[in-house]
């Protein structure tokens, strides 16, 4: 059975009311946190229990997936130099784990994977999560902020003219310059170690 598109979401500083009608919209019936740490000094109503009653009490299921999807990892053969390195945090046996059980939960549910930040470029979800389950043979739709939706090539194209790689290039194919403003984007927003650092110069 080909699994069905995946939704990503950013809980952003929407309050509980406003980000269970985001789902609603959308007819999203399960969420998969791949928050790390899934707490929040400014928006507590995202902590990770807060979140997961809110979700039940609208009849919407909820799984804890920061083991096998966060962006910080506790795997020490994912960071060069303190910083997360996404291609091998990609090939640990968590993290396709996770993309299987999101790729086998989409046959049953209607799935949006959550994180923090509201623009799906500035997360993992988008340049790491996103990006494995498409290259698995999932689609992916990105839910904004405002409620529109946004497919996962748009995004990646988006990202490319961010970096002023959108140009055809007679060098270059389009998966060339799609890898590099995947590249720099991640240098942008993988997370650092400090204590993994070897310089002992500050990161991120």
């Amino acid at each position: 059975m080909t699994p069905h598109t995946v939704f990503t979401v950013g809980h952003s500083t929407h309050s509980s009311s406003a980000f269970l009608s985001l789902l609603q919209k959308h007819g999203i019936t399960a969420v998969a946190d791949v928050r790390s740490m899934p707490v929040s000094r400014f928006t507590p109503q995202f902590n990770r229990y807060a979140v997961e009653r809110a979700l039940s009490d609208a009849d919407i299921k909820y799984v804890f997936l920061g083991k096998e999807l966060g962006a910080r990892t506790e795997d020490l053969s994912c960071y060069v130099d303190g910083r997360v390195r996404y291609d091998l945090l990609a090939r640990t046996s968590n993290f396709v784990s996770g993309i299987t059980r999101l790729r086998n939960g989409s046959q049953s549910e209607r799935i949006a994977v959550m994180c923090t930040e509201q623009e799906p470029l500035d997360c993992h979800r988008c340049v790491l999560v996103a990006r494995a389950l498409e290259g698995s043979g999932t689609a992916v739709e990105h839910i904004h902020g405002d409620g529109h939706v946004e497919d996962h090539g748009s995004a990646m194209r988006r990202l490319m003219a961010n970096f002023g790689l959108d140009q055809e290039d007679l060098f270059r194919t389009s998966d060339e310059r799609l890898q590099e403003a995947l590249d720099r984007q991640e240098q942008r927003i993988a997370y650092v170690n400090e204590d993994l650092r070897a310089d002992g110069t500050p990161g991120r």
